[in-house]
């Protein structure tokens, strides 16, 4: 039943929400953004001059490409992170080791470099197992010259943002499913050149 004082209840509830509802709720948090690769760093057919030979890897550090020759004149083109400036790889080299999942512990160099950021790995011999989390990704190809380990790699990233950037500690990395598709169309032996 419909009294007065339920009549007055509504009447004051209903002038107090007017009230409410001007002021202003709190904004959103920012919803965080899925990566998203630049289109031209996903991986290409292009043209290339014909004095590459199939099969070699050809780097491009400046402009952070990496071509796979696959005939005469044409290659597939990947787009990669590479070394900061003075921590770059130049020169030729061999893939003389593939690995899936690899370990991976950063060199001394590294350590003595940014010893904060390696703490865990200071005054021990913790090497880091293969798997989702690990810095070299999904695969690495190991660069050799002359049959030694140069300590420079091919390999996948926790950090693909970092395609197209200059802020490695001097290997070449590549998104994981881009690494997974070149390691599976190199073998041991490849020559890769980085200009």
């Amino acid at each position: 039943m419909f009294t007065r004082r339920t009549f007055l209840a509504t009447a004051i509830a209903s002038s107090a929400v007017p009230a409410l509802s001007q002021t202003p709720a709190p904004a959103p948090a920012p919803a965080a953004q899925p990566f998203s690769l630049d289109p031209r760093f996903e991986p290409q057919f292009v043209k290339i001059k014909k004095q590459f030979l199939p099969g070699q890897l050809l780097i491009l550090p400046r402009s952070h490409y990496l071509y796979f020759v696959t005939e005469p004149g044409n290659a597939i083109r990947y787009g990669v992170g590479v070394g900061k400036a003075g921590l770059e790889f130049t020169g030729t080299a061999t893939i003389d080791v593939k690995k899936e999942w690899p370990t991976w512990r950063p060199t001394q160099e590294m350590i003595e470099r940014d010893p904060a950021t390696y703490s865990k790995f200071v005054n021990n011999d913790y090497v880091m197992p293969g798997g989702p989390g690990n810095p070299l990704g999904a695969r690495a190809l190991y660069l050799f010259q002359d049959g030694r380990d140069t300590f420079f790699r091919i390999h996948g990233t926790t950090e693909p943002q970092s395609i197209g950037r200059s802020v490695s500690n001097g290997c070449i990395r590549m998104i994981n499913g881009h690494v997974i598709d070149l390691y599976e169309r190199v073998p041991i032996g490849t020559i890769v050149t980085v200009l």
